[in-house]
């Protein structure tokens, strides 16, 4: 039984290819003049799906950066400031070979301790030492400033800093501890290299021209030292691990944006070949679909 074609039949038809072929031209621009390929999530339902999720990495990767630039900067900032108090030291031990020779007179032993109560001052203000309005000595108190004199607090050996870990959160399940306690670099106040302690006695022998415990001080001297030299190199330790993890986000952030360009990202040149030959096939539709459809009687009575 054959199937007769009428005039609607070819009019819908036709109608609607020239529609389809519209419609596609009108996609191909569309991603032409946005340059992404999925510009809606019917336009590549599993391509959306990957696409969110490299725009969540990249997030979090962009966090985990920012952490880690903030963590190296606390780093630094706490190498510079040890590294004065360790050359504070080594003019403190200076000071105390210098006085401890039973041929200095008490003029010149005054003239050391007025020297040896500056460095106490400056290694205060090392203690207070702040970045952005934290200070790095006082764990996570760092709001507070941790050596202040008050009350019953008439020097800074009887005082304790927090030992709290401040950290960074770096990457998914790594969580890195940047600070380092005062306790641990300046002394707790029952250390009996505890710096503070240690220039107090020295300005007291100083005054008393003791010179027995003017020399009783270089060991505890060389103690303290030893253990902030022993801070600063692990510091420099945690720097470096975080660079090597700065570098490895740096990678991270290169490969996601390259997966997601390759997502979402559209082929420009490849697309305009392909919108101009669309165009061509649309025009020719038109044409042909023109000369095609049976004329209507108007036709004939021109």
């Amino acid at each position: 039984m054959s199937l007769r074609v009428t005039q609607g039949m070819m009019s819908t038809q036709t109608l609607s290819n020239i529609n389809r072929n519209y419609s596609k031209l009108s996609d191909m621009s569309n991603q032409i003049s946005t340059g992404r390929k999925i510009n809606k999530p019917s336009d590549d339902p599993v391509g959306v799906t990957y696409a969110l999720r490299y725009r969540a990495e990249l997030a979090s990767n962009e966090q985990y950066q920012s952490n880690a630039d903030s963590a190296v900067s606390w780093l630094d900032y706490t190498d510079s400031t040890m590294q004065q108090s360790t050359a504070l030291m080594t003019r403190l031990k200076e000071l105390t070979v210098q006085a401890s020779s039973s041929t200095v007179p008490q003029s010149g032993l005054d003239a050391i301790r007025m020297e040896v109560e500056q460095l106490k001052e400056q290694m205060g203000s090392i203690g207070n030492s702040q970045l952005r309005g934290k200070y790095i000595f006082n764990g996570q108190n760092y709001d507070k400033a941790p050596y202040v004199l008050s009350g019953s607090i008439t020097s800074f050996s009887q005082i304790d800093t927090d030992d709290g870990a401040v950290k960074y959160a770096i990457g998914g399940d790594s969580v890195y501890q940047v600070n380092t306690s005062g306790n641990d670099f300046f002394g707790k106040s029952t250390d009996s290299d505890n710096v503070y302690k240690v220039m107090d006695d020295l300005i007291t022998a100083l005054n008393n021209r003791d010179y027995m415990n003017i020399s009783a001080q270089l060991g505890q001297i060389e103690s303290r030292a030893t253990k902030m030299q022993s801070c600063l190199s692990e510091v420099g330790a945690r720097t470096n691990r975080i660079q090597l993890v700065q570098s490895r986000l740096q990678d991270m952030n290169l490969n996601l944006t390259t997966l997601q360009a390759k997502t979402e990202d559209a082929d420009v040149a490849s697309l305009m070949i392909k919108a101009t030959t669309a165009q061509t096939v649309y025009e020719a539709a038109l044409k042909s679909s023109a000369q095609i459809l049976q004329p209507t009687l108007m036709d004939f009575m021109r």
